[in-house]
């Protein structure tokens, strides 16, 4: 998914004081552009939070009903720097890239694309779809392989019992169960189902940061209320994460994982790097169309132009420091 804000609003976390550490982090609405827009819920980046782990952008979009935004319509565009990772709950997205894959987003199953030196994408929903609704992620590239070569990988993870709901692990390990994918730094991405009133403790690891982005359902973070689209994040230090499905409904929700990323970013349009230069250099590659990126063939619809940079010098960004969560976490 590309990235239609140039120059993201910063947004301060609000109630950020709630107990155990958890701070709650509000979604702002971005439309994806054209004038029927699908507008997206963006939890990351916002200034109180850049990153969680590796995790450096969440969009979370639908249940769309595609006769009336048209559905997802992102031509041929550009990233460096960073792995994607799309995730569905319903709906279908036709995927094509400058590898010459040529592939189908389908609910529960996941499509991680890396660009690292350089890959385009396109991104339109099928005809067959009538609601979409999912999650777009994407995961920085620590500096060792930021200039990685494109790859494309396809899993499509098992469901795994929790005792009251279900979950599937699309990246890293989590309740027994490890994904085959390979990430270039430690990170964990699963969808977790909660049956009504269910309580859940999960064992994670220690050295992890961790966020819960609620797609349905009300949730309570290591006791924390979350209400639909808020995201909350916990710091490293607690082996247990308890999660609860406060409502009489099922509940679903992202969770998101990994060990803090200490290197500074950049972040602009669809690039991650590491200074003002490397956004500029990259901007000029692709406005060019040079070799770098490669082309999406089979496509008709134009690439997207990349917007204008802002006249001032784009400045490295990295987390807050965040005080370590509570030991002392309730098993369910």
């Amino acid at each position: 998914m590309s990235n239609m804000e140039t120059h993201p609003p910063e947004v301060t976390c609000a109630d950020a004081h709630r107990p155990r550490g958890v701070e709650v982090l509000g979604a702002r609405h971005v439309p994806l552009g054209g004038p029927r827009a699908m507008t997206v819920r963006r939890t990351l980046p916002q200034r109180a939070r850049t990153l969680i782990g590796a995790w450096c952008f969440a969009d979370h979009y639908g249940p769309d009903d595609v006769r009336l935004t048209g559905g997802m319509r992102v031509a041929p565009h550009p990233h460096i720097g960073l792995q994607t990772v799309s995730w569905l709950f319903s709906g279908q997205i036709e995927h094509r890239d400058s590898l010459g894959v040529r592939a189908l987003v389908r609910p529960g199953e996941l499509n991680l694309m890396t660009g690292g030196f350089g890959i385009c994408h396109s991104e339109f929903s099928t005809e067959e779809t009538t609601v979409l609704h999912g999650m777009q992620l994407w995961v920085a590239l620590p500096a060792a392989h930021r200039d990685a070569p494109r790859d494309f990988q396809h899993h499509i993870p098992g469901t795994v019992a929790l005792e009251g709901g279900q979950a599937r692990v699309f990246l890293g390990s989590l309740a027994g169960d490890t994904s085959p994918v390979d990430t270039y730094t430690p990170v964990l991405g699963a969808e977790i189902t909660l049956d009504a009133h269910a309580v859940v403790g999960l064992a994670v690891d220690e050295g992890f940061e961790h966020g819960v982005i609620v797609d349905s359902g009300e949730v309570a973070m290591n006791g924390t209320a979350l209400r639909a689209a808020e995201l909350g994040y916990a710091a490293p230090g607690a082996a247990r994460l308890t999660l609860e499905n406060t409502s009489g409904e099922p509940a679903r929700m992202i969770l998101l994982g990994g060990p803090p990323f200490d290197e500074e970013i950049v972040m602009w349009w669809n690039f991650v790097g590491r200074t003002h230069e490397d956004i500029v250099r990259a901007r000029q590659d692709w406005q060019s169309a040079s070799d770098r990126f490669g082309q999406v063939e089979g496509q008709e619809h134009e690439r997207l132009p990349a917007p204008e940079l802002p006249n001032a010098t784009l400045t490295p960004r990295r987390n807050p420091a965040s005080p370590p969560a509570d030991r002392g976490e309730p098993s369910a």
